[in-house]
């Protein structure tokens, strides 16, 4: 009985499995839908549908239709290519239409030609027409918004007040009054609907923008240059400036050029984009400046002497400072004579360089002169090849006693003159005054500003 259990209960688990395993592997059968029959247009509708279509299109009336299994043949002519191409398209997009066989040949006859077009533009010009007060407002309210941002601009203390110099002012205006005009004509194409020719505006504007950014990259280089020398105030006008190898006086900073005059009378302009870049020295900033010249002694003489003969010399001189002191020093020792170097310091507001310069190599050369100190002079060899004895026994006649050496004549009235002349180391004001003068008597905008602080 157990057994027969046990076996009975094993056979079912079994058939269990089996049962699982078999649902398992019989696929889902899905549920089963209606097959919908394949509807059918008649040919003749078709050709009805599209001959009340095309004739109620302008353009499309004289076009033949014929229609065979689905299949769509038109034919006939049109006065522009354009109605062939949409006749074609309407056609493709009815019902039961299988494919559409195109025949439609344009017809060249002046008359079916001439006829839309003058439709065309009696269409544009009625509509300009009706549109016309719409535009009139677009264009008034460009011009009120163009006048506000004008008037805007226009209002100079402002903008004064915010840029540091008047260059600066006037470019915030300037683009006050582009951004005006911008918002004018957005808003008037806006109020008018032409959003496309909007963004063909302004992206046509973009490209012709960097088509001359790179036509004038010159020129927007050196006005950016004049932007940033008028905020670096890197010298005021008559500064006496040396800017890379050209030297003079400031005249004025314009917004293209730096102008200068140089130190024999000329007019010098500089694009603003080389200053910018170039090394600039400011002799007016200082006006101590030091000057140094050299001399020669004999190797024979002692330099330490002759060193502190010249700088007696020129402490003597009324128009070398005396802080800082004069100073010298050896510069190099050679085969027949020692070179000097002198150093000393001018206020030029009190003299003019060169001239001290030139007064104090005076002073210091006579001072050695006059201590005895040898200022050595070329020295040449000479070889005599032969017999010397009979070269010197040739001259026996004895040579005559060189003449007593004359004393200079008293110098005349004119001379004394020309020499305090000389000795007048004044600044030269003749460039300054011609500066000031241009400067009072041109009335061209200056972006230099004294009231700044020079860089």
């Amino acid at each position: 009985m157990v057994h027969t259990l046990r076996h009975f209960l094993i056979l079912l688990l079994v058939a269990t499995f089996a049962a699982v395993a078999a649902a398992q592997e019989e696929p889902a059968s899905a549920p089963s839908e209606p097959i919908a029959a394949e509807r059918t247009i008649p040919d003749d509708a078709i050709a009805a549908r599209l001959s009340a279509i095309f004739s109620e299109v302008r353009g499309l009336e004289d076009i033949s239709i014929d229609v065979n299994s689905g299949v769509v043949s038109l034919s006939g002519t049109v006065s522009q290519q354009g109605d062939g191409v949409r006749a074609v398209a309407i056609a493709s997009r009815l019902e039961g239409v299988v494919t559409v066989e195109d025949s439609i040949e344009r017809s060249l006859a002046v008359e079916t030609s001439l006829s839309p077009a003058i439709a065309n533009l009696q269409t544009s010009l009625r509509r300009a027409w009706e549109a016309l007060p719409l535009v009139g407002l677009a264009i008034a309210v460009f011009i009120i918004i163009w006048r506000i941002g004008h008037l805007i601009a226009s209002w100079g203390a402002p903008w004064r007040r915010i840029a540091p110099n008047p260059f600066l002012a006037e470019i915030i205006a300037q683009a006050i009054r582009f951004v005006a005009i911008i918002i004018g004509l957005v808003t008037a194409l806006n109020l008018v609907g032409a959003t496309a020719l909007m963004g063909a505006i302004l992206g046509g504007a973009g490209v012709i923008g960097l088509a001359i950014g790179f036509a004038v990259r010159d020129t927007v280089e050196n006005y950016i240059s004049s932007i940033m020398l008028s905020l670096r105030q890197p010298f005021r006008a008559n500064d006496h400036v040396l800017i890379n190898e050209h030297e003079g006086k400031v005249v004025r900073l314009t917004s293209r050029a730096t102008i200068l005059m140089t130190l024999d009378g000329n007019h010098l302009r500089i694009p603003n984009s080389t200053v910018f870049k170039a090394v600039i020295l400011n002799y007016t900033r200082n006006p101590e400046r030091r000057f140094e010249f050299e001399l020669g002694v004999d190797a024979n003489d002692d330099p330490v002497a002759a060193m502190a003969c010249g700088l007696a010399a020129m402490s003597r001189l009324d128009f070398i400072l005396r802080e800082p002191k004069p100073d010298a020093l050896i510069k190099v020792v050679g085969d027949s004579n020692i070179v000097l170097r002198f150093l000393a310091w001018v206020d030029q507001s009190d003299a003019e360089f060169h001239k001290a310069r030139s007064l104090a190599i005076r002073a210091a050369k006579d001072a050695l002169e006059a201590e005895g100190f040898t200022l050595p002079e070329p020295i040449y060899r000479v070889r005599l090849d032969g017999n010397l004895g009979a070269v010197a026994g040739k001259g026996t006649a004895s040579a005559p006693p060189a003449p007593p050496p004359e004393r200079p004549p008293r110098p005349s009235a004119g001379e004394r003159e020309a020499r305090a002349e000389v000795l007048d180391v004044r600044p030269d004001d003749h460039i300054t005054e011609k500066v000031a003068e241009e400067r009072a008597a041109t009335g061209e905008k200056d972006l230099l500003d004294s009231g700044r602080p020079v860089e």
